[in-house]
């Protein structure tokens, strides 16, 4: 099955150009978009830990957690509203983003990532403004929404725009922008939390509008791919494109692939289904169980849940909030770490030593 847009790089080849300040400038406004999912990740739970916040809109956890000391405290935050205020987001996310490849791939990554950062705006002024739980249901579904959308289009624009050498280091741009947010969240949250009247809460919900601005005025001036230009029959276009992208006149053999793989991918029929050919069982196998067991090892919910967490195992506010900022602080440096070594050291290489790192940590967490 071809990629979202079934464009490749001509089976790895190195082609002429280098990375010009148009296309760093460009795939710099683009990773922004990974603020987006960041923040919403890092500012949920330093949210549900602030107490004029479950006061609102939560009142009986806001008791469990200040009045009853006879409750577990691993059970604080026992509510199905609440579980359905922090849960809903993923639930919209994983469904938009079967509308959004289908938007991406014919309309361009453009209009995607212009439907993503709208959708996150709107969501964004109903949760800042909310002044029931249902509004900030709505609110996250929205914001689900603009994440299916944007998660779809930017990691695949920085792909067709980046160079093949630089490929690797400007992807992993848009994972820098999505733990920048998620530090932002947690030092916005630490300090709106100390905000006198108890309504820092709205400012930390509210703040997201920041990033979607960022997303949602990019998509309007940043240029669109050579490759979305092919798949969408303007091939002159998409040469005079390509040519200011990788700054030479020389572009024949890359957009002569780039048109080869787009014509192959129209070809190809049943992708879904060829998916699931004996040939391709290995590939769908590791695609599926390297994100899967990725996930498993819990890092989304400790950087989704960390002043709840923190604050369930006695920290108070405060400390809980500051803990959540120093995680913050070390996933960036990481992220700093693999954008270095990432096109360095090799994919394989990093792959391998998160692993064994993540590995050794889990043994005394266990």
């Amino acid at each position: 099955m071809p990629a979202v847009g079934g464009i490749s790089n001509g089976g790895g080849k190195e082609y002429p150009g280098s990375l010009t300040p148009f296309v760093t400038v460009t795939c710099i406004v683009a990773a922004m978009g990974g603020l987006i999912f960041g923040y919403d990740i890092g500012i949920s739970g330093g949210v549900t830990s602030m107490d004029p916040f479950l006061l609102k809109f939560f009142p009986s956890v806001f008791r469990k957690k200040n009045s009853d000391k006879t409750v577990n405290q691993y059970c604080q935050y026992d509510s199905q509203t609440l579980t359905m205020f922090t849960s809903s987001l993923y639930l919209a996310a994983l469904l938009s983003s079967l509308v959004a490849s289908t938007v991406t791939r014919r309309f361009g990554r453009k209009l995607s990532m212009l439907f993503g950062g709208l959708l996150f705006l709107v969501g964004a002024l109903i949760n800042g403004f909310a002044q029931h739980v249902w509004m900030l249901i709505v609110g996250r579904i929205l914001l689900g929404f603009g994440i299916g959308f944007a998660n779809q289009s930017v990691p695949l624009y920085l792909s067709e725009m980046a160079p093949y050498k630089y490929r690797g280091a400007l992807n992993i741009g848009f994972q820098l922008s999505i733990t920048v947010g998620i530090l932002v969240a947690n030092v916005l949250n630490y300090f709106f939390a100390k905000i006198h009247g108890g309504w820092g809460w709205r400012l930390s919900l509210g703040g997201a509008m920041v990033p979607a601005l960022i997303i949602t005025i990019g998509s309007l001036v940043l240029p669109d791919t050579p490759n979305s230009m092919i798949e969408r029959g303007d091939r002159e276009k998409a040469k005079a494109q390509l040519r200011r992208v990788r700054g030479i006149d020389d572009v024949e053999e890359e957009f002569n692939d780039l048109v080869a793989a787009s014509e192959s991918s129209r070809k190809v029929e049943h992708p879904w289904r060829n998916l699931l050919q004996r040939k391709y069982r290995p590939h769908l196998t590791m695609a599926v169980l390297i994100p899967f067991f990725q996930q498993l090892t819990g890092i989304n919910v400790i950087m989704f849940y960390a002043p709840v967490l923190f604050s369930s195992i006695g920290f108070k506010d405060d400390s809980a909030l500051m803990s959540a900022v120093i995680t913050g602080v070390v996933n960036v440096v990481a992220t700093c770490v693999s954008i270095y070594g990432v096109d360095k050291w090799g994919r394989r290489a990093l792959f391998l030593e998160g692993g064994v790192q993540m590995l050794i940590c889990q043994v005394p967490l266990s």
